[in-house]
């Protein structure tokens, strides 16, 4: 008996000597592609054969320069849900044993809904968010520990931090959730924003576990709340397991040596680049800590499509939002993207194409006609509206109505929606996690944020909303990303200020809230403005008018960003008012009489459904 021990031991020692990593480290039954590729590492693994048990197909076994790696293929097709063994062995001896889980999927996992445009996406920064469980703000396998006072710092803001306060975002009128990347990112500083990831497949542990992940997806779903995950493409950061002992030279990008990119996104339609310009955008690493993934290389991005599945499943998602989309190998990205939406047909995804003509970036939404141009298919869904961003960046500060000024950049903005496959699959926001605080360029004024936050509303599109806009939040991009990256009044214990509650908001804070409550609980339950055509009129004295409408219902935006009051005749727009007689302001509950002329206020605006 004791020799038997003995053996068991030495057996299991020896097995966690030479493997030490499996990834995906589970999977599933009845998928689409039954194509499943497993990634064994340890060291000198690749010396081994390797078979599986229940007369499972290995379809390809492929070794690289690195012989800690060795890529197994099986076929799952008709495979149930099951658990099998996969054997390693030199010759006719035993090395060691691996037991892999093929798991049931949920009900009618592949047709899951995702987020669109009647949805309201808030997104925040989990570190900085709020702190639900001060035991994880610094933990023995991540380097940085928690340092409230460096705004570059790990400050403790988690996923219990977020399930604490659902019942505040869903108060506030956000149908789901955009979270920065939670996996693990163990830079040793300025690691809080997530996105240099050291392994992900793992939860970072200053944010909670895997498990708290499930509970984060579940609990939002019990609200009728949607999960999307920040997913990244591009790159992973210099502290990845991988990057220390690469499966292949070429597993990312090395020129030899670092070469930053260039960020002229532009290359990789111009038909007049240079090849060498293009080379360095796609190629050229972000920044240093950040090793640029090469998505050419088969393997990489088999890794990455299996990688962005196995979180579906396992978190049960909503969507993705993938960050630099357009900075990736555009073939690799659309293969990737492609796999996705194959697997989930109704799966939403959003690229962050940060470009500022409207061409440029309806290139890369699906089936645009400006990709055919160049024989090229994204398949991405959603795009993100820069260009709208870029005008909020001062429209509102321009009182005076002028050719190229005030209400007309919002006007043209839209005027080039025949660009757009989809416009209404367009994320629209006034700020997010890396630009200027809208509220900051504003100096607070509460009579731009409503404009802004009402376009955002009611125009074509899926609104987001920056986490701390709704509490009139502020931050200067000059003095850094961590000023725009404050954290939420309320979240940590012993705060002055909670935000979260309506009794520990300031009454500044009470007035940015109550309104954009009002409007996105009144946005929620209305089609017209999710999914309605979109009719606009020509600015006059910088008074923007358009109409969201179907055949049931339709409602007129006005928004006055002059300094002055103004009076316009309703006659102008009776192609849209048609038949009907009154306005009712969704604001304030007031009727207004469509008949002759309309008076609105300097810097205000009135939403109103049409009676």
């Amino acid at each position: 008996m004791k020799k038997l021990f003995l053996l068991v031991t030495l057996v299991t020692i020896t097995a966690a000597a030479q493997l030490q990593r499996v990834e995906p480290p589970f999977w599933y039954a009845g998928m689409k592609n039954p194509e499943l590729q497993i990634l064994f590492y340890g060291k000198n693994i690749a010396e081994n054969a390797v078979t599986v048990s229940n007369k499972i197909v290995i379809t390809n076994v492929q070794k690289t320069e690195n012989p800690n790696y060795l890529f197994v293929t099986i076929d799952t097709k008709n495979v149930a849900a099951q658990d099998l063994v996969f054997t390693f062995y030199k010759g006719k001896k035993v090395s060691f044993t691996k037991n892999y889980s093929l798991k049931n999927r949920r009900a009618n996992s592949s047709q899951r809904k995702s987020y669109d445009a009647s949805d309201v996406i808030y997104l925040l920064m989990p570190d900085r968010f709020a702190n639900g469980n001060p035991n994880n703000d610094s933990t023995p396998d991540t380097t940085e520990k928690a340092n409230r006072s460096n705004p570059s710092g790990r400050h403790g803001g988690d996923i219990a931090g977020i399930l604490k306060n659902l019942d505040y975002i869903q108060q506030l009128g956000a149908t789901a959730i955009w979270a920065t990347p939670l996996c693990e990112d163990n830079d040793a500083r300025g690691s809080y924003h997530g996105y240099g990831q050291s392994d992900v497949y793992k939860i970072d542990s200053r944010y909670g576990t895997n498990e708290d992940y499930l509970k984060l997806s579940a609990e939002l779903h019990k609200r009728g709340m949607k999960n999307i995950l920040d997913y990244v493409t591009n790159h992973w950061g210099w502290q990845h397991w991988m990057y220390k002992d690469l499966p292949t030279y070429d597993w990312v990008h090395q020129f030899p040596g670092y070469s930053q990119s260039n960020y002229r996104m532009t290359t990789q339609f111009d038909p007049n680049a240079s090849d060498i310009d293009r080379k360095n955008c796609v190629d050229g690493w972000f920044v240093p800590s950040m090793p640029d993934l090469n998505q050419s290389n088969p393997l990489v991005l088999n890794y990455l499509i299996q990688n962005a599945i196995w979180w579906i499943e396992y978190a049960d998602l909503d969507g993705f939002r993938v960050d630099t989309y357009s900075y990736n190998d555009k073939i690799g990205i659309a293969k990737w993207t492609k796999a996705i939406t194959d697997e989930y047909p109704y799966f939403n995804i959003a690229g962050e194409v940060w470009m500022h003509d409207q061409a440029q970036m309806a290139y890369w939404q699906k089936d645009s006609k400006i990709g055919a141009i160049d024989s090229y298919n994204s398949y991405l869904p959603t795009v993100m509206d820069f260009t709208l961003h870029d005008a909020f960046g001062s429209i509102f500060n321009e009182d005076e109505a002028q050719w190229d000024k005030g209400m007309i950049k919002a006007y043209d903005n839209f005027t080039n929606d025949f660009l757009y496959p989809n416009p209404n699959s367009i994320l629209t926001f006034i700020e997010n996690h890396d630009t200027a605080r809208f509220n900051e360029t504003y100096k607070g004024d509460f009579s731009k944020y409503r404009m802004g936050l009402t376009m955002i509303a009611t125009i074509r599109g899926i609104p987001q909303l920056y986490y701390g806009s709704e509490i009139g939040m502020m931050g200067d991009k000059g003095k850094g990303d961590g000023d725009i990256r404050h954290d939420f009044p309320g979240g940590w214990n012993g705060d002055a200020n909670n935000a979260f509650t309506a009794s520990g908001r300031t009454p500044e804070q009470s007035k940015f809230f109550d309104f954009t409550s009002k409007l996105l609980q009144w946005r929620k339950t209305n089609d017209v403005v999710h999914f309605g055509k979109m009719k606009h009129y020509i600015p006059e004295n910088n008074v923007y008018v358009y109409f969201r409408y179907n055949d049931k219902q339709s409602v007129m935006v006005v928004i006055n960003n002059s300094g002055k009051p103004q009076t316009f005749k309703t006659a102008r727009f009776g192609e849209s008012i048609g038949n009907y007689k009154m306005g009712k302001d969704v604001l304030d509950g007031k009727s207004i009489n469509l008949q002759n002329e309309m008076t609105i206020a300097p810097k205000s605006v009135l939403i109103l459904e049409l009676q």
